[in-house]
């Protein structure tokens, strides 16, 4: 095996490989043949899955300068090194089935990176630089031991897949949001008891799979018509048995279950008229104040990133929302999801448009 080992090395270097496999070589360290003199400079794609390493070298991008991809799956990797970062051209990195706990900050000064896979290791958070992965168009991390993921993950401007399945997760950064570009989002199987009040707002996003998270009774309305996920969620179907009116309020109540700290009012179609604080952070909203107003930070925050906008007519909410409920089994899609009691929720901004929004409409 290590003849087989030094010949492959020994012809690439010859032969100015730009591609080199050493998948299954029960490789225990980093081959030294790889890094001698003036290294593989002329390497753009190293594959070395299946292996038994624990780490990298330190000056892998000092030796490898040219790689565009990186494959490490499965391995027993515990730490990345902080030069990882000095990988500049680096597009592709495959580090899932390994044993990381931490993702070093350097990660994030891989400035053309657009694969990320992470799955199936023992994080328990994403460092916040990951939000400066600007090419960034896919992130796998899912089978980790995460509990939130970095607000800062929606700098990620280019991400258009996210995976996040089989973790511990118990709320969606609402900042994610943002992300225009973000066409398949996967959190199956974590804790989650809310989603985004705007999740499903943009049209770039078709496919969210929020399979198995026991406690996510509600989905945003603006999800009706993609494709949607949900099975293993809600609550059980003798709920919603019995007198209507109370079954229907009752499982309002549950499906607003989460929301957010900032949510201080939960609005009826009786209220009439709208909280002074809410009118006062519209004002400014859509003055489009910026710091340096003096503002507390949370507001600040807030007044960047509402919570949510109305589904009927687009007004930013900040306080108050004012929900109507449409139970899934009422709607077209209720044959495709008959694992699940889960409803869409509509947020509307004001009693007049609770009273006139559709779902179909």
């Amino acid at each position: 095996m290590a003849t087989e080992l030094h010949e492959a090395i020994f012809m690439a270097k010859q032969e100015r490989h730009k591609n080199l496999f050493l998948n299954y070589r029960n490789l225990n360290n980093f081959p030294v043949e790889l890094l001698k003199d003036e290294g593989l400079q002329f390497l753009e794609r190293l594959y070395m899955k299946r292996n038994s390493l624990t780490t990298l070298p330190d000056n892998l991008a000092q030796k490898l300068p040219n790689l565009i991809e990186l494959y490490l799956h499965s391995n027993n990797i515990v730490i990345i090194p902080e030069a990882i970062g000095n990988l500049a051209r680096l597009q592709s990195l495959d580090l899932s089935n390994n044993a990381l706990q931490l993702l070093c900050p350097e990660i994030g000064r891989l400035r053309s990176l657009r694969h990320l896979r992470l799955s199936n290791n023992q994080l328990k958070c994403l460092p916040p630089e990951i939000g400066d992965l600007q090419e960034l168009e896919t992130l796998d991390i899912s089978m980790n031991q995460l509990m939130s993921l970095p607000d800062r993950l929606h700098r990620c401007a280019s991400l258009q897949n996210l995976t996040a399945d089989h973790n511990p997760l118990s709320h969606i950064p609402r900042q994610l949001c943002w992300l225009h570009r973000l066409n398949q989002l996967s959190m199956a199987a974590n804790r989650l008891a809310f989603l985004p009040l705007d999740l499903g707002r943009s049209r770039e996003l078709q496919f969210v799979f929020v399979d198995n998270n026991v406690e996510l009774k509600g989905l945003p309305s603006y999800l009706y018509n993609k494709v949607i996920g949900c099975s293993g969620c809600g609550v059980s179907a003798h709920v919603l048995q019995g007198d209507m009116g109370e079954a229907l309020g009752e499982a309002l109540s549950e499906a607003l279950v989460g929301l957010p700290a900032e949510v201080k009012v939960v609005g009826s179609v009786t209220d009439n008229v709208v909280p002074l604080e809410e009118l006062a952070m519209r004002t400014l909203h859509h003055l489009n104040l910026l710091p340096p107003i003096s503002l507390p930070k949370s507001l600040l925050d807030l007044l960047r990133f509402p919570l949510g906008h109305c589904h009927r007519c687009s007004q930013a909410m900040f306080t108050i929302i004012y929900p109507k409920l449409f139970p899934l089994r009422d709607t077209a899609l209720a044959g495709v999801h008959r694992r699940t009691t889960v409803s869409f929720v509509a947020y509307c901004c004001s009693s007049h448009c609770l009273r006139t929004f559709d779902l179909q409409g």
